[in-house]
């Protein structure tokens, strides 16, 4: 028996590919004529999102929006891949989705493996060891296409804010994509049924059927999930899979749109290459994404699709048909796998890249893409033997599947045996317990360059161990979403002094040191924190979108307040680290806003007999874990000015707000955490970061004799009793 013909279509980025055609027995089905199905501005549009992308991440400044030219890639995705099963529909009256996954197989997997295995070589060589374990999971999640899932959940997460962006971060398109996949199919399948059940002569209706209920349902929702959490719906599948739904439509219409007359179609052609190249432009990092102002390059790029076949040389293929972007086109699958590994690699290892360094690292990616293209993609997407034997493909595409994920593991391995050979435990560990608690002290010297131990280690912290207070464990500290007041007791729940914590997670990081002096004076506990929300009054804002009012927040210190008044305690310390609000005139938020509504819920506190102090925020020295692992023996250039402090836009405000409320008290414990000229990241063998401007739990609780002197110094009874 020979092998069925070989057809030229265009694969999932565009390119001649060489596929089965499939041979038919029987009658076959009636079908209307189609276009062309190999389409030169198809394929030069893939080098247009391409190179968006790339000029984005390397960091032209002009293409703020750059990374439109994945909902590009998108919108051509679900084209190609609909027509591909409908031609397969019209020629045998029926898909195989064996033949269909087997295709996939070995045209995505045998590429993104190698990316892959390359990365975590390159990760162990050149990236610090503390980012291993994350990378590893990150590669494996990659090998296996749920990683945007993985993303999404991160991008959410108050305790990931120091995680520096994946090498394999790029990957949560294809895994999009890929999930696109697995859906659409069935779908088309399950139409297929159903035109015959209801005794259709064509499916195509059908399918609008089934593209609607895939379409409509993650438009809406990504504009819901894009107003509630931008964030995590740039990642997610469910807000992106129409875009795609977009390209399946075009496929349906190809027939009727080759039909249309050549000027409209040039018009339109030329219309939806500006729209992209405008989103390009005019959007940025600022731009809540995806949701509804995806829709500008998702449709401008269904136009130059849809218009292509019947505006011919006049429209957009005569920049896209040129051999410039037909050959970038061609490279356009391994030239995005391969840039962005580079470029995060290049940057860990060298530090931030300049806007030469990162376009001369994105050129460069130019040679391994090559390299797979022509030893890796070609030959195995041309190999009549893998073409012909579905089982083969799929085997072939396990197999590198598993590559993947056992190199990801590796990776997390070897961060593991190296976590194991940092451990602290039993060392001494003193902190801020060295220090003098009597004011003006500091600062005492100099940063010091290095300690034998660091507690906790920061290949720990890195690795998962993330020195948080207890609220983490116990499931208390209020997320970002959600308006619940979530709240914890620690100390003796029946003692006569109840304090009560308020406040972020600037408020919620001096746990441990509270814990100490509650367990001394025989305190009750009580603390309630979200993240990123001040106890205030006043509309508060979202850190990731000051233009917004953060609801969740307002409602959360709508019901704290409730309660507080309910419970009277004897005293309430608070903290924040936001220092602007709404108010009912102001477009935007502003200080003055804020010192008002700290004011007010002050103010209703005291009416009921509690004592308010506020604790002043800390600054923040930037990455300093990450600093800390790099540069043991020189720490001092982890070290941040101590001007930082008296600058901190949160720490003036409290000033300001209590300079105002005089029965409000004010404490800075400031000289414990930067006893020195300069802010150290590690003092008395402990680790005092854990991320951001976050201080430790191991840390705090070193500071709890400052603490106790600070309180009492207000008019708070605290003593502290050194242990021994």
């Amino acid at each position: 028996m020979t092998s069925p013909p070989l057809t030229k279509v265009a694969d999932r980025e565009g390119s001649p590919v060489a596929e089965p055609a499939g041979a038919t027995t029987g009658h076959e089905p009636a079908r209307e004529a189609t276009p062309s199905r190999f389409r030169a501005d198809v394929a030069g549009l893939r080098a247009v999102a391409v190179g968006l992308v790339l000029l984005y991440h390397a960091g032209l400044p002009f293409i703020p929006g750059g990374f439109v030219g994945v909902d590009v890639f998108f919108v051509i995705s679900g084209f190609l891949i609909t027509g591909q099963l409908i031609s397969e529909i019209e020629r045998s009256g029926r898909v195989s989705l064996v033949g269909f996954y087997a295709r996939r197989a070995k045209r995505i997997l045998p590429a993104a493996t190698v990316v892959l295995a390359a990365t975590a070589v390159a990760v162990r060589l050149f990236v610090p060891r503390g980012e291993w374990q994350v990378i590893g999971r990150d590669i494996a999640a990659a090998a296996t296409y749920i990683v945007n899932w993985r993303f999404a959940d991160r991008a959410v997460d108050y305790l990931a804010e120091d995680v520096a962006p994946s090498p394999v971060q790029h990957f949560w398109s294809l895994a999009v994509e890929e999930q696109f996949y697995l859906l659409w199919p069935l779908l088309i399948v399950l139409a297929i049924v159903a035109a015959r059940k209801l005794r259709r002569a064509s499916v195509r209706p059908v399918l609008w059927v089934g593209l609607a209920v895939l379409a409509v349902p993650s438009f809406v929702w990504s504009i819901i999930e894009t107003a509630n959490s931008p964030e995590r719906a740039f990642f997610v599948s469910t807000t992106r899979l129409w875009e795609l739904g977009v390209g399946a439509a075009i496929a349906l219409l190809a027939v009727r749109a080759a039909r249309m007359p050549r000027s409209v179609a040039v018009v339109l052609g030329w219309l939806g290459l500006a729209a992209i190249v405008a989103a390009a432009l005019l959007v940025s990092g600022k731009t809540a994404w995806p949701g509804y102002a995806a829709a500008l390059p998702t449709l401008g790029a269904a136009a130059v699709i849809a218009a292509g076949a019947a505006a011919g040389s006049r429209g957009p293929v005569m920049v896209l048909g040129t051999r410039p972007f037909q050959w970038i086109g061609d490279l356009s699958y391994s030239l995005y796998l391969w840039h962005w590994p580079m470029l995060v690699v290049a940057a860990a290892h060298f530090g931030d890249l300049s806007l030469t360094e990162g376009l001369l690292v994105a050129l460069a990616s130019v040679i391994p893409a090559w390299i797979t293209f022509k030893l890796v993609e070609n030959p195995l997407r041309y190999s009549r033997k893998i073409s012909t034997s579905p089982r083969l493909a799929l085997s072939l595409g396990g197999n590198f599947t598993l590559v993947g994920i056992c190199a990801g593991m590796v990776l997390v391995l070897m961060g593991a045996w190296a976590a194991a050979a940092t451990t602290t435990k039993g060392r001494y560990a003193p902190g801020a317990a060295l220090l003098s608690t009597a004011p003006g002290t500091a600062p005492i010297g100099p940063v010091p360059e290095r300690f034998d131990v660091i507690t906790p280690d920061p290949l720990q912290i890195r690795q998962g161990f993330m020195d948080v207070p207890d609220t983490n464990r116990d499931k208390c500290f209020q997320q970002v979403e959600g308006a619940e007041v979530l709240s914890c007791t620690y100390g003796n729940p029946n003692a006569s002094t109840t304090v009560a914590l308020v406040g972020d997670s600037k408020m919620d990081q001096w746990l441990p040191a509270f814990q100490v002096l509650a367990e001394q004076n025989d305190w009750k506990i009580l603390i309630a924190a979200k993240a990123s929300c001040p106890f205030t009054s006043a509309p508060a804002v979202r850190a990731d979108d000051p233009s917004k009012l953060y609801t969740d927040c307002i409602d959360w210190n709508r019901s704290l307040m409730r309660k507080l008044v309910e419970e009277r305690p004897d005293y309430l310390v608070t903290s924040q680290g936001a220092a602007r609000a709404f108010d009912s005139d102001a477009e935007e938020p502003t200080v003055e806003a804020m010192v008002a509504g700290v004011r007010s819920a002050w103010k209703k506190l005291d009416a009921v007999g509690t004592q308010v102090v506020v604790l002043a925020n800390n600054p923040g020295p930037g990455p300093a874990v990450t600093c800390a692992d790099k540069n043991r023996k020189r720490l001092s250039r982890c070290a941040f000015d101590r001007e930082r402090h008296d600058q901190d836009p949160a720490y003036r405000m409290q000033r300001q707000a209590v300079s105002g409320a005089p029965k409000v008290k004010m404490i800075d414990l400031f000289d414990a955490v930067c006893p020195t000229d300069r802010c150290p990241v590690v003092f008395g063998n402990v680790l005092i970061y854990r991320g951001g401007s976050h201080i430790g739990a191991a840390y705090v609780k070193t500071t709890a004799p400052h603490l106790a002197r600070a309180l009492s110094d207000v008019g708070v009874p605290a003593r502290f009793t050194p242990a021994g």
